[in-house]
Formats: C-alpha cells, sequence, structure tokens
C-alpha cells in the first residue's frame, strides 16, 4: 500500500493509523472529496462564468439581481433544480432512463483521478493513462445513447444519435492527437508528460515541437469542441430543430446530472490541454532568473488551475462566437480534413523524432 506519489496528508495518516487497512481506507475516502469538491466546485463557478462571458459577448450584463453582481444565481438554481419533482413521461424504459445519466457523469470523474493537478495532488498515477482515458470516454457516448433511446421521443433518439455519430468520428481525431503527444514525450503518464516539459515556457509541446505542435494544439481545440458537445458543434442538442436533443424528456436532477457532467468535461478537456501542451502544473519560465525564481514560488496547483481556466474561456468564447454548422459539414470536416491531418501529423512527428528537430 506504498502510494506512487507522496502527499503531506496521506503520509500523516499513514504514520499515525495503526491499521495500514484502516489508513488506506482514509485515504480513498478523502480522494474521492477532493474529486467532488472539484467537480462540483468547479460546475458552479463555470455555469456562473459562461453566462457573464455569454452577456458580455452579447453586451449585456447577465446575472445582476442575487448577490454581487449576480454570485448567488447559481445557489438559487441549484436549490430549484434539487426541489423540482423528478418524473418519467409515459412509455420510457425507466431503469436505462434513469441510469443514463449516471452512466455519463462516469467518464469525467474516473478521468479526474488521473490528472496530475500538483507535484503532489494525484489521486492516481497510472503508466497507461492515456488509453485508460480514451477508453473511458466511451461512458459518455453511452449514456448518451441510452438515454436518447430510454427517453420514446423521436427528438431524443434523433439527438442522441447525432450525438453517438459526431463522438464517435471525432473521438478518432481527438486519439490521434494525444497519441501524438505520448509519442513525442515518451510516455503515456500523465505525470512523465508533464515533466518532460520541464525548462521554460519554449519547452511546453505547443512550442518544443516548431510549427507542428501549435497546428495540433488546434486540431485538439476542434476536436475536443466537438467531443464536448458544445457549440458550434451543438447539433446533438439544436434547440430550433430537436427542441434539446437527448435530453429534452429529462427534469430535475435527472437533467442537473447531463448538465453537470457538461461541465465537468470542460474542466477535464480544459485539464489535459493543460498537461498535454502547457506544461501542467509547471510554472511560465521565461529563463531570466530572478523571474523564474519568483514564479517558482508560486504552488503548482494555482499555476494548474490558472491555465485551465484561460482553456475554459477559450472554449465559451468560440461557443458564444461561432455559428453551428450543418451536420454533413461537421462530418466532412472530421473525415475528409481532420483524420487526414492528424495521420499527416503522426508523421511528420516521427520525422521530428528521428532527425532531432525537437527543442531540446
Amino acid at each position: 500500500m506504498t502510494p506512487s506519489i507522496p502527499n503531506p496528508i496521506g503520509d500523516f495518516i499513514r504514520a499515525n493509523v495503526p491499521i495500514p487497512e484502516l489508513a488506506y481506507l482514509i485515504n480513498v475516502i478523502l480522494c474521492i472529496c477532493a474529486i467532488c469538491a472539484v467537480a462540483f466546485g468547479s460546475a458552479m463557478v463555470l455555469v456562473y462564468m459562461e453566462r457573464k462571458v455569454c452577456a458580455h459577448v452579447q453586451c449585456r450584463l447577465g446575472p445582476m439581481r442575487l448577490g454581487f453582481h449576480g454570485t448567488i444565481q447559481i445557489v438559487a438554481d441549484t436549490i430549484k433544480l434539487m426541489l423540482k419533482e423528478v418524473y418519467a413521461t409515459k412509455g420510457v424504459d425507466k431503469l436505462l432512463f434513469f441510469m443514463a445519466p449516471m452512466v455519463l457523469l462516469t467518464a469525467p470523474f474516473m478521468s479526474l483521478t488521473m490528472i496530475p493537478f500538483g507535484p503532489n495532488l494525484q489521486v492516481a498515477e497510472v503508466p497507461v493513462a492515456v488509453p485508460l482515458i480514451i477508453a473511458v470516454n466511451g461512458f459518455g457516448i453511452l449514456g448518451i445513447l441510452l438515454g436518447g433511446w430510454a427517453s420514446n421521443n423521436k427528438y431524443s433518439l434523433l439527438g442522441s444519435l447525432r450525438s453517438g455519430a459526431q463522438m464517435i468520428s471525432y473521438e478518432i481525431s481527438y486519439c490521434l492527437i494525444l497519441l501524438f503527444i505520448v509519442m513525442l514525450a515518451g510516455s503515456a503518464s500523465f505525470r512523465d508528460i508533464t515533466m518532460s516539459q520541464q525548462g521554460t515556457i519554449i519547452d511546453w509541446w505547443i512550442f518544443k515541437a516548431p510549427v507542428i505542435g501549435v497546428i495540433a494544439f488546434i486540431m485538439f481545440l476542434i476536436s475536443s469542441t466537438a467531443e464536448l458537445n458544445r457549440a458550434p458543434f451543438d447539433i446533438a442538442e439544436a434547440e430550433q430543430e430537436l427542441t434539446g436533443g437527448y435530453h429534452t424528456e429529462y427534469n430535475g436532477m435527472g437533467f442537473a446530472m447531463f448538465y453537470l457532467a457538461e461541465y465537468i468535461n470542460l474542466v477535464t478537456t480544459s485539464s489535459l490541454a493543460t498537461v498535454f501542451f502547457f506544461g501542467g502544473f509547471l510554472p511560465p519560465c521565461i529563463g531570466i532568473a530572478a523571474v523564474d525564481h519568483i514564479l517558482n514560488f508560486v504552488p503548482g496547483v494555482i499555476w494548474f488551475f490558472v491555465k485551465v481556466f484561460v482553456m475554459i474561456w477559450v472554449y465559451m468564447m468560440i461557443r458564444w462566437t461561432l455559428v453551428r454548422p450543418r451536420v454533413d459539414q461537421l462530418m466532412s470536416l472530421e473525415w475528409k480534413f481532420l483524420l487526414p491531418m492528424n495521420l499527416i501529423l503522426l508523421v511528420l512527428g516521427a520525422v521530428f523524432i528521428s532527425f532531432g528537430w525537437i527543442i531540446q
């Protein structure tokens, strides 16, 4: 039961609890609480942030009435959702209908356990984290397909089928970009990928592989937006065509869980972008000793969440700026452009490694 990553709190519990199994159990419970705090806390902040970003893009104020600049609005909305009656309409498959949101929530929670938030803040260090996170993402597709099929509503079914086709298609490009960084870093462990970017910001993978690093990040941004089912790639919900898509028939906590999964997925995807392209929890050193000394003084977990929230802001700006393409245009983008480009990118990555063009 020796941990692969030392942590002061975990070490304290192991040193002071005489029974190793009990110490292990306490650490597990603390890890679950920490992941839930990150997931639920981030989701509440992001709902408020999204409303404000949307409002400013559209020259509005957004929520203003409850609390300072509407900061308590999200609390009121949460209470409203919790108090709403939960019911299923006639003809639904109740078991699958209520199980679908829980299946959908499984993927982002499992992904968060593998993310290194700081030098000593990681629940599980998995040597094959990248293949595992690709496999876990399948739960998200399964949850949406189950929800749409079990709802006994043609709009829900169409929305879930659209989402399934979109997510499975873009999953290929998404995986290829992750594998591109794995090939450059020489490891499938998130911690090893982070530590391979030690040094200055030039050593982050977005810059370390000249030109192709930036291209890889742009393609990651496109494919991950499609994976998130967020605008402009929100054809699965498309309220003008499908009234809400796969979650049309959901209400109360069922709808809240779909909503929550979207925002936790946003945190997970932004965390992956941070780990793969922006040095994870490493500070943005610039090579000047006096400045770097100050930057190194800030805890890694703060740098990590600063980078994550910048990425989330980028996703939100994309959502409220670009228009939604048609279904055929969306699929053409993946199969006729992104997929061939990703295969070329993998070949270029191998060429860069072979000729030593990676910045050392």
